[in-house]
């Protein structure tokens, strides 16, 4: 059990509440950020709810990603850090320097703070944004080789921002860092266990599922646990072998939509009643999207194949991610638990 002090930035973010909960349970103290102090009650909450044995070397520093005050004195004598908060819309941005500019500018204030601080290593969370877009259509699976085409006009802005931030993350390392190391972590859509009212986007897409949309659109995701993301955080922050790597989290081959609806279907009996069982024709979607900015979002998705491999998280650092269906039920499960859907009383 190491007594290391850890940063984990975004306290009250979904990943960032399970890397808490991993931290403590290994022994670590944990700082994290938040924008306001007045989330740590809710943090504290989540951190519960996941299942954190202790939370007594749990600490809280208020820090904003657009604002310098703050970062290093959170960072002052912690030995690592994992930056995990990024903003991530539920709907497109007006203009995409809203998500653009704090994701990079948030990142080198990060790593600064970090690299005057005497931190060993920091841990990014990117995300397959950063991988998987821009590109024409390809058999072989994605892999860490590859960045997205932000010269691309159908890339997002939410993709670009994260490309951006990873860019600079590693320009800053080269050009700044002074020894600071530096390990990507870059899943793909991250579900599992929600802790709270505060979870990812992609279990946003099983609440509405399960609180009943008319059809699925034709999309292709890539599924990852977030307890698996959290726990790649954790090797990517003390395997000597992960300094200066990105490593792609995703579990197993892409499913669509209407898999995803099939696995609910299946294993949520009573409360999956409202699921969609067909796709949605493209055109719908097109005709939706003049209505509906985010739908908008994901047009240029539409019936494109997509895959990506982890070989190499799990060559290098020896990491087991779980199944498709079993974070896409921990996902449900965590939903009617929390009293999240229409239907679900707690």
């Amino acid at each position: 059990m190491s007594e290391d002090l850890v940063l984990v930035t975004g306290g009250s973010g979904f990943v960032a509440a399970h890397c808490i909960v991993q931290l403590l349970n290994a022994g670590y103290r944990v700082r994290t950020t938040v924008r306001s102090l007045a989330r740590e009650k809710d943090v504290r909450a989540m951190i519960r709810e996941g299942g954190a044995g202790s939370a007594e070397k749990l600490s809280f520093a208020a820090a904003d990603l657009m604002a310098d005050e703050g970062w290093l004195e959170a960072a002052q004598g912690c030995r690592y850090v994992l930056h995990v908060a990024s903003p991530f819309p539920a709907a497109v941005p007006k203009h995409e320097d809203e998500l653009i500019v704090p994701a990079r500018e948030g990142t080198l204030r990060v790593l600064r703070a970090a690299r005057d601080a005497g931190v060993k290593r920091v841990v990014v969370t990117s995300s397959f944004a950063a991988i998987g877009y821009g590109h024409p259509a390809q058999d072989a699976p994605f892999d860490e080789t590859i960045w997205t085409n932000v010269g691309d006009p159908k890339v997002s802005a939410y993709a670009k921002s994260k490309t951006l931030a990873e860019r600079a993350a590693w320009e800053f390392i080269a050009t700044e860092g002074r020894g600071l190391e530096l390990s990507v972590v870059n899943p793909v859509g991250v579900f599992g266990p929600a802790l709270g009212a505060d979870y990812a986007t992609s279990i946003m897409l099983v609440q509405r599922m399960m609180d009943g949309f008319p059809a699925c659109p034709r999309i292709s995701v890539g599924l990852v646990d977030v307890r698996d993301v959290a726990s790649l955080h954790l090797l990517a922050m003390t395997d000597p072998a992960a300094n200066g790597e990105r490593f792609l989290a995703v579990a197993e081959d892409f499913i669509s939509l209407l898999d995803v609806a099939k696995i609910l279907k299946r294993r949520m009996g009573e409360s999956a009643r409202r699921v969609p069982t067909r796709e949605a024709p493209n055109w719908l979607l097109r005709v939706g999207a003049l209505f509906d900015p985010s739908v908008r979002g994901i047009l240029p998705e539409l019936g494109k194949k997509k895959n990506a491999t982890s070989a190499k998280a799990q060559r290098v650092l020896g990491w087991r991610p779980r199944s498709n269906e079993e974070s896409v039920v921990a996902s449900a499960e965590s939903l009617v638990r929390l009293g999240l859907l229409k239907d679900s009383k707690r």
